[in-house]
């Protein structure tokens, strides 16, 4: 059976309050997909602060919970939408995420995306980054 009100009708037929309700569903479900799958493309950076030295940004192979088989770079990532930036790690070999390996690419990973932008003072190719 089916209750009468906000989501059906009298007739048990779904109403456009639920049709709105399972398109939000879906939309969450699908942002949430490629949250992860943004993860997995640029892993968060370790960080720390202390007032004596500063920041430090660092990738590991396990950085941001995410275990993989490569260290990468720190770069602020701007998401398109949201302001500021954040630090994340950056593969630095290969072809760009979900592209496969061919002679068009530069080998230079994901270092090309638009959205990223390296730290002002830090080795391009480092690890890790102090911000004083």
């Amino acid at each position: 059976g089916k209750l009468v009100g906000r989501f059906y009708d009298e007739n048990g037929a779904p109403t456009e309050a639920l049709r709105q309700a399972e398109a939000a569903i879906e939309e969450a479900q699908k942002f949430k997909a490629e949250s992860e799958q943004r993860k997995q493309q640029f892993p968060p950076c370790n960080s720390e602060w202390s007032s004596a030295k500063g920041s430090r940004f660092w990738c590991s192979r396990q950085s941001g919970g995410v275990n993989r088989d490569w260290t990468g770079v720190p770069r602020k990532l701007y998401q398109p939408g949201s302001r500021g930036s954040h630090c994340v790690c950056v593969r630095t070999t290969g072809a760009p995420w979900g592209q496969p390996a061919s002679t068009e690419h530069s080998d230079r990973g994901d270092l090309d995306n638009p959205h990223l932008e390296e730290y002002d003072g830090c080795h391009p190719l480092s690890e890790q980054c102090v911000l004083t």
